[in-house]
């Protein structure tokens, strides 16, 4: 499996947050274990020729190589520290993409969920004042999102604590990783 420096700064935070096994009644993802989720972890099997099982029994190098593959590339990469890990962890509990949404509001350019030119080009010009300004931005985006779930659904509020207190714990690790630069989480 691929990795590298950022990558290995960031996975601790997010294994963390994600914890292990879990089958929450009410959690739209379901059976859950390191923050993969059955139907995912099936994908993952099959396209590898591997017999499907429950998530359970995930191992390490499972998770962290679907991790590596579906939630830090292709974008994270380009991202300075810090704001690597704001995007990294919210595809991991939101799903890959809202990242993307979520920085490109961060960045107050146009809100489409794909990394174009415009995102490239907002992202390689910030400096290190924008980059903590862009992680607030982030958080504070973020806060929103879940809000927005939960007016939409209030079935999902008994989750509210937890995804508000993983989201501020995540702004105070990446603002730590954008200000010393290769810090662990």
């Amino acid at each position: 499996m691929q990795t590298s420096e950022a990558f290995e700064a960031c996975l601790p935070f997010v294994l963390r947050e994600e914890g292990g096994y879990s089958n929450t009644p009410g959690d739209h993802g379901g059976a859950t274990n390191f923050g993969i989720i059955q139907s995912e972890y099936n994908r993952y099997r099959y396209h590898k020729g591997l017999p499907i099982q429950s998530v359970h029994a995930i191992s390490a190098d499972e998770y962290r190589e679907i991790y590596w593959q579906s939630y830090w590339l292709p974008h994270c990469p380009e991202l300075p520290p810090g704001l690597n890990l704001s995007v990294f962890n919210i595809n991991v509990n939101a799903g890959p993409g809202r990242g993307t949404k979520l920085l490109q509001q961060a960045l107050k350019i146009t809100v489409d969920g794909m990394w174009g030119q415009q995102t490239a080009v907002a992202v390689k010009t910030l400096d290190a004042e924008d980059i903590i300004d862009a992680i607030h931005a982030f958080h504070d985006a973020e806060r929103g999102f879940y809000q927005a779930i939960i007016a939409h659904d209030p079935s999902q509020k008994k989750f509210a604590a937890d995804w508000f207190g993983r989201n501020d714990r995540c702004e105070k690790a990446s603002l730590a990783l954008a200000s010393q630069k290769g810090a662990q989480v």
